[in-house]
């Protein structure tokens, strides 16, 4: 199944919440996001479907190895460019809202040569 941007989207929310407070449910997704409840009932069912997502007897949401997988690839790639865009003078605000962009449509063999040129200038 291949995952459109606001799958993975709402995979990076759960990550990052998971991270932040342990155990997630739709709800937490919903406020984190900030879209309606039924927005996120309608992606998890599709995030299940498509094997990336569960949801336990107590509506807790876990990643799968590969909804992790693909949430850790596009929070890395969030992160990164939050920071570049800031480092370069960029208002917060804007750099995450263009990062959240620049994540999803990016490829991974630029996105690795953008990284790699970084590091070498970070020596």
């Amino acid at each position: 199944m291949k995952l459109h941007a606001s799958g993975e989207d709402y995979l990076e929310a759960i990550l990052m919440l998971q991270k932040k407070q342990g155990m997630v449910r739709s709800v937490d997704v919903s406020r984190h996001m900030e879209v309606s409840k039924p927005s996120v009932c309608h992606a998890v069912a599709t995030l299940q479907d498509g094997g990336f997502l569960t949801m336990d007897e107590d509506h807790f949401l876990h990643l799968t190895n590969s909804g992790r997988e693909v949430a850790e690839k596009i929070y890395e790639r969030h992160c990164f460019f939050t920071e570049q865009l800031i480092a370069a003078g960029v208002d917060p605000k804007t750099a995450e809202a263009d990062a959240c962009r620049i994540e999803h449509v990016i490829s991974n063999e630029s996105f690795l040569r953008l990284k790699e040129t970084a590091a070498q200038q970070q020596d």
